[in-house]
This record gives C-alpha cells, structure tokens and sequence, in this order.
C-alpha cells in the first residue's frame, strides 16, 4: 500500500481523482479483510477541526459514492488523538492545520500508524498531515541562522522582530525525506532549498496545491495541476528537479 500526500487547497469537486488511488487502496484492504464498506479514519487537528474533518471526509465518501465507512476525529489542536482513533480501519486520512499542532496530536500514535502502513493501510495527508509523514517534519519557521529563507506576515503589532527559526522535529516516519507544502503558492521553494544547502534536512521533496505525491513500492508518483519538486544535495549546492505530474 502506498502514502499519500497532498500539497493542499484540494476541497472540489475536480479534486476528487487526487483522493480516489487511496480510496481505492481502502476499499482493496477493506474487500480483503470481508468488509462491503471500508473503515476510513479522519483526523482533524485543524482550529476548526469539526468542518475540516467533515470537509475531508465528504471528498472521500464523494469518490465513491457511499461506499466507505468514515470514522471521524476532531481533535483539539496539540491534543493527543487517542489510539481508538486508527483502530481496525482500511484506510488513514489526516488533514491540515498548524503543522506543530498536528504533529504534537499525533505524536503518541507515531509508532501505530508506521506499523499500520508497513501491514498495507494506505496513509493520506493532507498539508500539514503530509509534511508530519516524514521522518524529520519540517516546523513553521521561515528562517535559518536568523537569514530569511521564506514569505513571512509581518508582527501583528508591526514590529519588524525576526520570524522563527525553521527547526526539524521527529515526524512519523513514512517517508524519509522532508515534505514541504503549498510549494509555489507561497513561495515555499526557496525554504526547501535553504534547508538542505545548511545541512538541516538531507533532502526534500516539495508538493504543489491541489496535487499528490504517491509513495509506493519503491517508486514516486505525481497527479494533480501543479509541480512536485525534487531537492537533493550535491557537491558544492543544491540540485533541483521536479516529478513529471
């Protein structure tokens, strides 16, 4: 079963071919185990968690009509999600939000949810639940050794104080390169390609709104409107590629 992952701003109905492989992979794994309808778990970390969750869930049961079983969670953003939430299910859904947030709520189901996928539940992130996928998920910091790297707002107060420092926090673990998110839409490149010329991170793969990466057997896929971009050291710099979508 494969990993997928979704660069963000995905909520229409011509979104809906960037769901349908995990559907699909669900409803294998569910027809596998003798169930008509797949259990998909739907998890919400977002500050408004109950109509992402919902959001999400519509898109999915909308590639199939109603033909899967959506078990949803809205959590409280930070919360620790309880292991209830991904039990006995076909498929794992986690949608956006803070991605601090998120990983801090998903954190004590790290070692589940690997052991879920490496049995051939197929995984599906959406934003901030793609970049936690990865073994070192990138934070929200927009500089590295005080230097911007990214677009920040400026303070609410208007104060020119610098932003964060990106730092690097243990992930899930599903993919081992870095994910970054909403790519190009906000300007989110140049962020990954910092991040690997310091040294902060091996390597990274970057995903446009509205498109999908998929990880599976060994291989990388793309689907979608926009760009998945590939950046990896190499001697003296950096070499950027992008994933035919």
């Amino acid at each position: 079963m494969s990993v997928h992952l979704l660069g963000g701003r995905a909520a229409t109905a011509e979104d809906l071919a960037l769901y349908a492989p995990f559907v699909a992979e669900a409803a294998a794994r569910g027809n596998a185990a003798g169930r008509a309808r797949p259990r998909i778990a739907v998890i919400s970390l977002h500050p408004e968690a109950h109509e992402k969750a919902a959001e999400l869930a519509g898109l999915l049961t909308a590639v199939d009509g109603d033909g899967i079983d959506v078990h949803a969670t809205a959590g409280r953003p930070g919360q620790p999600v309880a292991l209830s939430a991904i039990a006995d299910v076909d498929g794992i859904a986690v949608g956006g939000g803070f991605v601090e947030e998120v990983r801090a709520g998903l954190e004590p189901l790290f070692g589940e949810l690997r052991r879920q996928v490496a049995a051939g539940v197929p995984y599906l992130g959406v934003s901030a639940g793609a970049m936690v996928a990865a073994e070192g998920s990138l934070g929200s910091g927009s500089r590295i050794g005080g230097v911007l790297v990214a677009p920040e707002e400026p303070a609410a107060d208007g104060s020119a104080e610098p932003g964060q420092e990106l730092e690097i926090e243990s992930g899930i673990g599903l993919v081992d390169v870095a994910i970054e998110v909403h790519v190009a839409q906000r300007g989110m490149l140049s962020r990954l390609v910092a991040a690997v010329e310091s040294g902060l991170i091996s390597g990274g793969l970057g995903i446009d709104e509205r498109t999908a990466l998929i990880v599976g057997d060994g291989r990388l896929s793309a689907v979608g409107t926009g760009s998945v971009w590939r950046v990896l050291p190499t001697e003296g710099g950096v070499l950027v590629s992008t994933i035919g979508v």
